[in-house]
């Protein structure tokens, strides 16, 4: 049965994400932890491990939790489950594509849901900055006294370390992810 639930919940996500990447990290993390198969923390290491390991998130996450929850046998079932709609709606886009691509509600469509990207790229910002720089059962809220008293000092200090010197000097992803877990070493 958990089997099926694992197809059912990861062809779903598969299904009805849209922009991929970060976009669907939020609809994920939500999934997770309605079944109780991961908590926050854990997603958010699941994250931060999947930037390092060659896939995308959905995929790398899909294995994770499946794995986690049946075995080698969840972990191929969740990982192609999450992947089978998009192989399918792309076979059928292909195959229309060239007849439709000049057409206006289809232009309309796809600029209607640029922005709901962003904010699905947004709240998985939130997320990993609950479980990353916050002080443990800390959450964001809306009185700037409140946020900053839950701010995990050294956290937030790696966190603005890598940040600034990735945009100010254009390391590339793995230097930055190996400057990332020095500091992190040494600080925290």
């Amino acid at each position: 049965m958990i089997n099926f639930t694992l197809f059912k919940v990861f062809f779903m996500i598969g299904l009805f994400s849209f922009g991929g990447g970060y976009a669907i990290i939020s609809i994920i993390q939500a999934e997770m932890e309605s079944y109780g198969w991961i908590s926050s923390t854990e997603f958010a290491d699941i994250i931060a491990i999947s930037q390092m390991t060659p896939g995308p998130i959905s995929v790398n996450t899909a294995t994770y939790v499946g794995m986690n929850t049946s075995g080698i046998l969840g972990a191929i079932i969740a990982t192609l489950s999450i992947s089978l709609p998009s192989f399918i709606i792309m076979l059928i886009i292909a195959h229309y594509f060239v007849q439709f691509k000049e057409s206006k509600v289809i232009k309309w469509i796809l600029k209607g849901i640029r922005p709901v990207t962003i904010g699905l790229i947004f709240s998985a910002v939130v997320l990993l900055a609950e479980t990353s720089i916050l002080k443990p059962n800390s959450q964001l809220g809306f009185s700037l006294s409140t946020i900053t008293s839950q701010f995990d000092i050294k956290s937030t200090i790696v966190f603005a370390l890598v940040f600034i010197s990735y945009l100010k000097f254009k390391l590339h992803p793995i230097l930055v992810v190996v400057f990332s877990a020095l500091i992190g070493l040494i600080i925290l």
